[in-house]
């Protein structure tokens, strides 16, 4: 199965995959509202409102699995996102992303190696992940790595299909 066809819900409860966002360059960010690297919200934010256009969407995912730092029910961590940070991007609905619990979109992100060739569980809250509009999973990138780290833009600007 393809990462375009892992059934995920909306941070809304509506039921959604990753295939509206076929043919774009994404960026998959496991978020937190109360972590230290929470402020990476708004690079992330200004990614989104550069690229858009462009073809590229960061796309958020709520974890609470780091020291309980996303304890918020759907509706908090959207006023959180949405007063706090101005945050436009998408957001689904708050998963496991290491443990048996693992939601199936991260046991498959998971296998893709950073630079430094570690595959594995995710280290943190905000681990980045660059999928190329062919789904493909290019690129990925530990959480204390900005979101404006010239390697991510360089690597967000060779994926961009328009």
């Amino acid at each position: 199965m393809g990462l375009y066809d892992i059934p995920i819900a909306t941070l809304d409860g509506n039921e959604s995959s990753l295939a509206p966002y076929r043919g774009k360059a994404l960026l998959l960010v496991n978020v937190a509202s109360k972590c230290g690297l929470t402020p990476q919200y708004e690079g992330l934010e200004r990614l989104q409102k550069n690229y858009a256009e462009k073809g590229f969407s960061v796309l958020g995912f709520p974890c609470n699995q780091f020291m309980g730092q996303e304890p918020g029910t759907p509706e908090e961590i959207a006023e959180f996102c949405s007063t706090t940070y101005g945050v436009s991007f998408p957001l689904f609905e708050k998963i496991e992303v290491n443990g048996e619990g693992r939601h199936p979109l991260y046991a498959e992100l998971t296998q893709k190696a950073d630079d430094e060739g570690n595959a594995g569980d995710i280290q943190w809250n905000f681990e980045k992940f660059l999928v190329a509009p062919s789904g493909e999973v290019v690129a990925r990138f530990r959480p204390r790595t900005e979101p404006e780290d010239p390697a991510v833009l360089g690597a967000i600007a060779a994926r961009l299909p328009a």
